[in-house]
């Protein structure tokens, strides 16, 4: 029996008590990728990436873990949620225009010490102050660079577009700004090379597309690494007491790591490895968390039919944003049809062997996303689940 097929048994064991569609979690995966990050953090704290795991319980499993520290959410109500629930460090990835959210964050001692916020822009600060409702507790903040890699005198640039700060002198003009503005105190800075950390280098059938992705990443990783030093240089001439500097993601935790400039390191996906992380050549994980659906018709030879499926990933579409048949192995979909949004057709041999009510396992091409679609997660040790735990949205919790 090929490790696959053992895999197939065991969850179908585990879980045979249960009607489909269901998400699952198997912990020794999940251990075992979270032992790999810290691995390739060398020493240096690994911060969860929240919007990657999404589920309460999972994200305290992999904080307990030595290696582990601090959160990294993803919404500002998401972050003042899980400091009241008792996590004291967490970084909100992103600025917000929750004005509510600012005002209890400005009134509550215990959030105000627990969360940092995001800022690029003074603007940001602003909304802030004008949201504070009369709270006067000091706003902890992170201070976001752009990594994108901008060639030919910035004709061409590769990396997402988030942070407008890109140079070290334009980094640490907003560190002045803050430190000018009471309320606010500069804690932190993060740069996330999303084009290094969060794309492929490796994709199967496209050799040339692979070569030139890893052409890329490294000379945006020779180029970040200069430049991340010199922006850390620049803010602390402002913010001697810097707490943190913040880098990196699944896909390039030991090159970040390596960075004398970094503090830490961020990662969540590579607890999970969804599809996506299938390639690349820096790292090879588990892949523990997984969805089943339930054949409910067999329209012909070498078809079935699942209940449900159209869960795609955000990004650009296309065909790697859909989950992708995972056991039995050998099936793929209907190009006419792809994922359903009730019912999804599968092709392949594999699928005269499926009968009525025998269930087909799927990877989602991203990681925490998967907790969108369902309640809760059942936690698979071996063929036994141990435990169900719920998702962010079996808490009532969908912050976007």
């Amino acid at each position: 029996m090929t490790a696959c097929a053992s895999d197939r048994a065991r969850y179908d064991r585990a879980t045979a008590h249960l009607d489909a569609p269901l998400a699952i979690v198997d912990l020794d995966a999940f251990d075992a990728n979270a032992d790999d990050l810290v691995r390739r953090a060398g020493g240096k704290p690994v911060r969860v990436a929240s919007k990657s795991v999404r589920c309460r319980a999972l994200l305290e499993r992999a904080l307990a873990r030595e290696g582990f520290a601090g959160v990294m959410s993803f919404t500002l109500a998401e972050s003042l949620w899980l400091a009241r629930s008792g996590c004291d460090d967490v970084l909100l990835a992103y600025p917000s225009a929750d004005r509510a959210g600012y005002a209890e964050l400005a009134a509550d001692p215990k959030l105000a010490a627990a969360v940092t916020v995001m800022v690029d822009d003074p603007a940001q600060l602003d909304l802030i102050d004008s949201a504070r409702a009369g709270g006067g507790e000091v706003v902890r903040v992170c201070l976001e660079l752009d990594t994108s890699l901008r060639l030919f005198g910035g004709r061409v640039r590769v990396g997402a577009r988030r942070s407008p700060l890109h140079s070290p002198a334009e980094v640490a003009e907003v560190a002045r700004a803050v430190a000018r503005r009471p309320g606010f105190r500069v804690v932190g800075l993060m740069a996330y090379e999303g084009h290094v950390a969060g794309v492929g280098d490796a994709v199967a059938g496209r050799p040339l597309r692979s070569r030139a992705v890893r052409l890329m990443q490294a000379a945006a990783r020779r180029e970040l690494a200069e430049r991340r030093a010199a922006v850390v240089r620049a803010v602390r001439e402002v913010v001697p007491d810097l707490e943190f500097v913040n880098g990196g993601g699944t896909g390039s935790v030991q090159h970040t790591a390596g960075e004398d400039a970094v503090t830490e390191v961020a990662a969540g996906s590579g607890l999970y490895v969804p599809r996506l992380f299938d390639n690349y050549t820096s790292f090879t994980g588990r892949p523990a968390a997984l969805f089943a659906l339930p054949v409910v018709r067999r329209p012909g030879v070498g078809a079935v039919t699942v209940l449900g499926g159209g869960y795609p990933a955000s990004g650009a579409p296309g065909a790697d944003r859909l989950p992708v048949p995972y056991l039995p192995e050998g099936l793929r979909y209907d190009p006419q049809e792809g994922a359903g949004e009730v019912q999804t057709p599968l092709l392949g041999s594999p699928a005269d062997d499926l009968l009525i009510g025998d269930r087909v396992w799927f990877r989602h091409a991203k990681a925490g996303e998967l907790c969108e679609r369902f309640d809760a997660l059942h936690l698979v040790e071996g063929d036994t689940v141990t435990d169900t735990v719920p998702t962010y949205r079996g808490e009532g919790m969908t912050f976007l």
